[in-house]
């Protein structure tokens, strides 16, 4: 049986093999050094958790060239286990896994179906029955009751004279002069003003679908129809988290493990290209501009680049 000093020295000798001492390994995979000691003399008690010991274990094997998954692949049985692992082992064993028993709560729901069809039976009857009696006042309610124009007609009076038919036709002359004036009065509406403004209103931020680059762990993504990219990166438990610009110089003044209930805000606007590193995405949201990031691939570690187009 392998030993877990085994997996120490065997990792240990390939940064050694590399030319690297612990400081660049803490350099180029950000770990701290004091993990880094720990993972190779097997002292697995200081790390923040047992899901840090195999993303910890796997950076280091990727820093030194080796093969991350045949490493964990490896030692997988002398490595501690995460709170997944342990879930799934007490499912597994779990009586009610093996056996189902059947009660009453199992013949109410075999009769669950029957009962919400039967209910639907009885609400549909009933709106019908509310809808045939409406109708039914209403029309009772229009023959009751003559409409005000039907009043109106029966006690109209007769012109009787031919200057009362002149008085008539100059007040229609007057209201009709004065409709006139008040639709001339009127502003015309701008056109090309509502154009403008339908236009400012159509544009809106975009946010391409992920593209996964060819490294498994990067997906590219693309801005555009904005002209600010401001990130917040809300974390949930413990992750690391890194912002880094095309030509790989840290933007964070803190890059760090974070802990759950902060937040990473930074305001990349001047930049065209940003990349964030995510020790484990599945406790980290990324937001561009209020607006939350759909990751395209499920995965612990990985890097999530933004291209920025401004909007000119």
């Amino acid at each position: 049986m392998l030993l877990v000093a085994e997996l120490g020295t065997r990792l240990k000798e390939a940064r050694l093999s590399k030319g690297y001492s612990l400081d660049d390994l803490q350099e180029i995979t950000k770990i701290q050094k004091r993990y880094l000691v720990g993972i190779e003399e097997g002292n697995y008690s200081i790390m923040p958790g047992s899901f840090y010991v195999r993303a910890f274990i796997k950076q280091y094997a990727e820093a030194v060239g080796l093969d991350a998954e045949e490493i964990l692949e490896t030692y997988k049985n002398e490595l501690p286990s995460t709170p997944n692992d342990q879930l799934s082992q007490s499912m597994s064993n779990s009586p009610s896994r093996r056996k189902v028993s059947k009660g009453p709560s199992n013949k109410m729901m075999e009769a669950m179906p029957k009962i919400i069809v039967a209910l639907f039976i009885v609400v549909i009857i009933v709106a019908i029955w509310i809808l045939w009696q409406s109708k039914n006042n209403s029309g009772t309610s229009e023959e009751v009751n003559p409409t005000p124009e039907m009043e109106y007609d029966t006690n109209v009076k007769p012109i009787d004279s031919e200057k009362d038919k002149k008085d008539k036709e100059n007040k229609d002359a007057q209201k009709n002069d004065k409709e006139d004036t008040n639709s001339t009065d009127e502003t015309p509406i701008d056109e090309d003003q509502t154009d403008e403004t339908d236009q400012t209103e159509e544009k809106k931020q975009t946010i391409s679908a992920g593209t996964i680059e060819t490294d498994g762990a990067t997906t590219s993504y693309t801005l555009t129809g904005t002209e600010t990219m401001k990130i917040k990166v809300e974390v949930s438990g413990p992750t690391f988290v890194g912002i880094r610009d095309q030509q790989q110089q840290e933007l964070l003044t803190d890059t760090r493990v974070y802990n759950a209930g902060e937040v990473i805000e930074y305001d990349a606007t001047a930049q065209n290209y940003v990349r964030i590193r995510l020790g484990n995405s599945t406790q980290a949201k990324i937001y561009i501009n209020d607006e939350p990031l759909t990751y395209a691939q499920q995965i612990v570690t990985q890097n999530i680049v933004i291209n920025f187009n401004k909007e000119q």
